[in-house]
Order: structure tokens, then sequence, then C-alpha cells
């Protein structure tokens, strides 16, 4: 699963697209048929005047809008299979549980904090569709309102440990409206017949102001201290990490007016927070540098693109900005002349560009590489005269999927196969460029030379994205990755990525167990994994330092995994340094935690505030935490 949200916000200022094609006369016709009753409506409202004239105008036209909306519009649940009932939403626990099923143990010096990741969790059952007389409209499957899982690690003055879990919806002003409403409001507006979503585009924005909803369900991060969750489509929501609510909009005090990509990044030796907005309307896409403590925008700047590419992430150096320009994008002219609205153009271009920490658009230095689709980095660093760039590259795209009208279950079947699989009755092994197979990648950009050279790090054994790395080692060079590692067979069958282990990296030792075929490849470096038990499948995985310690992958991996089987979840502590033998701790939640995008470690001291997440919990009677 890809964790990434489309920045479908476009400002009133937004530059018209063409509108000169069969498929927009088309949709004004539709649109003055459909639009004529309430035309006749509004020609027989009384005509008066009063100082509350704007407030009645806008009233009215509300309640006519919405009229059109019940009368043309059906919503419909877009359906899971039974092999993906664990991306299926639940319910918004009303006060946190204390977990008291642990096996193994929380070892004595695992920090005291909060392990939170996030995920799409549709507010209304599931993510809906449209069916209308122009046409249909469906929400794509990384969408759905951003719910918060959160455990909270607490350690008492007897050495004890106490495990909390507490979920929460991100409340975004959208949120808020459609939850007043109790029933979905907005129309979708990402995929679908182009009269449809343009429909859903004018009439979203004539009754709420934004054309699509503000997810928030993507990612969470720190910066000066506050927690943010985010999405690609809006700007980041601060939220109250004890009680999981949802404070506000966070626009750097009114100087960011557009959406953040998912994962801002921090200077390294400056704590400055880098950050990308994309948009579908010039300007496309631009960085901005945020103050350490977060109450300045230091840096703006229009990096000039000629389209809006899709940047999910941005890399980090001593000195540069890092950012991939790759053929995903989205295009209203396209969406107009009845193309898709998000669409991987297969034979595009791709570049990297590498700009000052406070540069302006003249002074990037571009590279071009080979056509992929890259969205998640595990790190940029600076090697002599190079800055290098490892990330999950792909050849292809999960979004938004296949084009209206072919059948999504085969298309995603099929991309999610192993490179090494072969149709039935063939003898041919599928192709990695057919499918949707990110694995880490080097890319090594000369800025004296201009020159580049690329690579893949590790063999075609398994497909592998989320990566994370000790965040202590952002932006200079790192010995270790982690991420997740994708079950071929599984996705296969269920139309949708299930990630089945992790795989820690070692990008400064070789492979010295490799297949013949990929003995032939010089480079692979080494991997071990961590595979979970039959029919269990994680998302959200964060690597936890142990406080003081000077080695790199001294500390855990923890993720939160689902036994299909058995209908359980558990969130699982993995020793970095034993990263193949058995987690340290498995802990059994009494609620089923669905499969999610990113999730992150927050290191608090939290004895003061366990009462505050669990009322009920008296600190004068805790006691140690049962084990199973």
């Amino acid at each position: 699963m890809a964790s990434f949200r489309l920045p479908v916000h476009v400002h009133c200022s937004a530059q018209k697209p063409s509108i000169s094609s069969p498929n927009f006369d088309h949709f004004k016709a539709t649109v003055s048929s459909a639009f004529k009753p309430f035309l006749r409506e509004i020609q027989q409202l009384p005509l008066r005047i009063d100082v509350h004239v704007s407030e009645a105008v806008k009233s009215t036209s509300v309640k006519l809008l919405d009229a059109f909306v019940d009368s043309v519009f059906e919503f419909v649940d877009q359906p899971l299979l039974p092999s993906q009932s664990n991306f299926a939403p639940v319910q918004e626990l009303k006060e946190a549980v204390q977990v008291t099923s642990i096996q193994g143990e929380i070892p004595d010096d695992f920090p005291e904090g909060v392990y939170i990741r996030n995920g799409p969790n549709p507010l209304f059952g599931a993510l809906k569709s449209t069916r209308s007389m122009f046409g249909m409209s469906n929400h794509i499957w990384i969408e759905g309102e951003g719910m918060l899982h959160a455990l909270y690690f607490s350690k008492g003055l007897d050495g004890s440990w106490t495990v909390v879990y507490k979920n929460r919806h991100v409340e975004t002003e959208t949120f808020k409206l459609e939850k007043q409403r109790n029933k979905p409001s907005f129309l979708p507006a990402i995929e679908g017949d182009s009269p449809a979503i343009l429909s859903a585009y004018l009439l979203n924005m004539l009754r709420f102001g934004e054309v699509n909803k503000q997810i928030s369900n993507t990612n969470v991060f720190e910066h000066a201290g506050k927690i943010y969750s985010i999405a690609e489509n809006h700007k980041p929501q601060e939220v109250n990490i004890i009680t999981l609510e949802t404070l506000h909009d966070w626009d750097i005090n009114g100087a960011w007016n557009r959406p953040f990509s998912s994962h801002p990044t921090k200077a390294p030796g400056t704590g400055e927070l880098v950050i990308m907005g994309i948009n579908a309307t010039r300007p496309f896409v631009e960085v901005g540098v945020i103050s350490a403590d977060g109450k300045k925008l230091l840096h703006r700047a229009d990096l000039k693109f000629n389209r809006c590419s899709l940047c999910h992430e941005i890399g980090v150096t001593q000195r540069y900005n890092v950012f991939m320009d790759h053929s995903l994008s989205i295009d209203l002219n396209r969406l107009v002349l009845g193309g898709q609205l998000v669409k991987y153009e297969k034979e595009g271009d791709a570049r990297i560009g590498v700009m000052p920490r406070y540069g302006e658009a003249d002074s990037i230095q571009w590279f071009e590489v080979k056509r992929n689709c890259t969205f998640h980095l595990f790190n940029c660093f600076e090697d002599d005269d190079e800055v290098v760039m490892w990330g999950c590259r792909a050849l292809d795209s999960v979004i938004p999927g296949p084009d209206q009208g072919d059948n999504k279950f085969d298309w995603f079947s099929k991309k999610f196969r192993s490179v090494t699989s072969t149709d039935e009755g063939s003898t041919e092994a599928v192709s990695e460029d057919q499918l949707v197979f990110p694995r880490p990648y080097e890319w090594r950009m000369n800025m004296r030379t201009g020159d580049i050279k690329e690579r893949n790090l590790t063999g075609s054994e398994f497909p592998m994205d989320f990566p994370i790395i000790n965040k202590a080692c952002v932006g200079v060079k790192n010995k270790y990755g982690y991420c997740q590692v994708r079950d071929c067979i599984a996705s296969s069958a269920s139309g949708m990525a299930k990630y089945g282990g992790l795989a820690k990296l070692y990008f400064e030792e070789q492979n010295t167990e490799l297949s013949l075929r990929e003995k032939q490849v010089e480079g692979l470096i080494k991997v071990e994994y961590y595979m979970f038990e039959e029919n269990t499948f994680g998302t959200g995985a964060a690597f936890v330092p142990k406080e003081g310690s000077a080695e790199e992958d001294d500390g855990w991996v923890i993720t939160f995994v689902h036994n299909e089987d058995a209908n359980i979840s558990q969130a699982l502590i993995i020793e970095a340094k034993k990263f193949s033998g058995e987690p340290v701790a498995k802990i059994t939640l009494p609620f089923r935690v669905p499969y999610g995008f990113h999730g992150a470690f927050m290191p608090m001291l939290l004895q003061n505030e366990i009462t505050r997440i669990v009322p009920s919990l008296n600190p004068k009677i805790l006691t140690s935490i049962s084990h199973s």
C-alpha cells in the first residue's frame, strides 16, 4: 500500500484549463439540463432586499445545491472482498484501554513514549462512489478520513510497564462538517468519468469551499515539540498526543497557504523543517523552510515546474534539498479533454533536482534519470562531490490504478505479482516494468561533473517499501535502513498491497547469499529479514533508538500487525541488532487495527500523564502488566 494523498486543492485564482472539447460541451449540456428544475425554483423566489440579503442568498443557494445533489447523485458503498477485510474501518473508542496481554517483555531500556500510526478509516463505514447523469465517480483506495492508532508506554517507579491503546479520528474541518450532517456530502472527485469529476469539483467548491475532503490520513510527524497529522491534499493538523484531539491547522502563522507533502524533513544540524507543497494549478510545486522553533517560514521558493508532479517526499542533506520529478501527475486539462485527472505516463521523463537549502528555481541542478515512480526515501547525504539518494523505486504506479472501465481487481492482482511468477500456462516470467514492484535503489549525482550513476541495491526476491532509518542519521551518511516487505502472493490474491515482513538493509555490506541470476549484478547489499507468521501482515513500522546509544542500530523496530486467520491485532517490538530473531515483545491489542500507512515513535515521559489517558487508572494501585 502506498502512502500517498492527492493535492486536489485549487485556489480561486487558478489558471483556467482549455475547455474546447466535445466532452466539456457534453458536460455543459448535461449540467444545463440537470439544473433546469432548480432554475425554475430560483425564478419563483420572492424578490426582496434587506440587510441580511447576502446571508439569505447564501443559505438559499446552499439548500438548493444540496437538494440538487440529493436528487441527482446516489452514494453507494465501495465493497471489500473477504481477503480485504482488515482494510475496513473500525469504530472510534470512547476512551483508552489498558493492554494486559503481552508475550515476552518490554525491555527495561525501552524509552517511555507513544507509538502512533496514521491510516484511512472512512467515516461512514466505507469509501463511496456516486452514480449520476454525469457518470460514475469513485474514491480511490488511498482515500478515507484519517484515524490515529496510539500505544502509550509508561514506566512506573518500580520498573513495571503500563501499556495503553487509544484510537481517534483526525477531525479536520471537512470531517466535522460531514459528521455534523451525519451523511456523506462531498462528492468523490479523483477517479471516474470526466463529467462526473468536473461536476463534483464544481459542486463541492460551491457548497463547501473545498474541492475535496481534508483527509489527513498518511503520516504523523513532530516539530518543535508539537505533533502533526498530515496528508498530501491539505495543511497539517496539530494533534494533542495525550488525548489525540485535533487542535487546528498549521499554516506557520499564516505564512503558508497551500498543502504540505506528506513527508516534511528536518535538516541536519539546524533542526529546520524542509517542506514541499504541490498543487493542481500554478505554482505547481513550492519548497519552504520552517524555523527550528516552528514559528517562522524562513524561505519559500516556486520551483517553476511545468506540471503538477506528485512529489511525495523531499530529502535533505547538510546543504541541499533533494526531490524527484516523475511523470505521475494531476492534469486538469487532461481531465477536461476526457482523460484521467491523475495518471502515470509510462513513457514520461524523470529527473532529480538538487538545490541549496535556501535556493530558488534557477539554482536547481537537474539530473535526468531512468523512468521511474518513487514515493519514499530512506535518506539523502553528501559523499565528496556526490549527492546520494536512497529510495524505493518502481517502474509503474499503484496510483490511481487502471483506466476508467477496466477491472480494478484484475489490474491490481496482476501488478502485485512477483517478478519471478508466471501467468497460468505460460513459461515467461512477468517482467519488472509490468509490475508495481518497488525495491531499494541508489542514485549518485555528481554536483561537479553533472554525471549520475544509478543501481538496484537489492535483488528481486521481495518488493520493499515504506523505508525508515534512525532519525539521528537524516541528511548524513547512514549504515542501516529498514522497510516493509510486500507479500506478492497475498497481495495478488487480494488485489491490495499486503506486507508480510520487515527487512534490515546493511548499506555498507555486500550480499554474499545471492541466486545465480542475482550474482551477475554487482554490489547488491546485505539484507536481513524478519517475516511475520502465516497470513499476518503489518504496516506503520518505526525505529525506536535506545537512549544514549552510540551505535546507529542500537534500538528496536516496532510495528502493528494483524493475523487474518485469528482476527487478532498485535504490536511487535523487534531488536534491531537481532533482527531475524523472535520479537522481544508481542503486545496483543484488545481491538482490531486496520492496515494503514506511516507510523512514528515519540519519546516522552508519561508517568504523570497516564491517568489523563485512562482516567480509571489509579497510580497508587497500578501493578505490573500481566504476561501471557
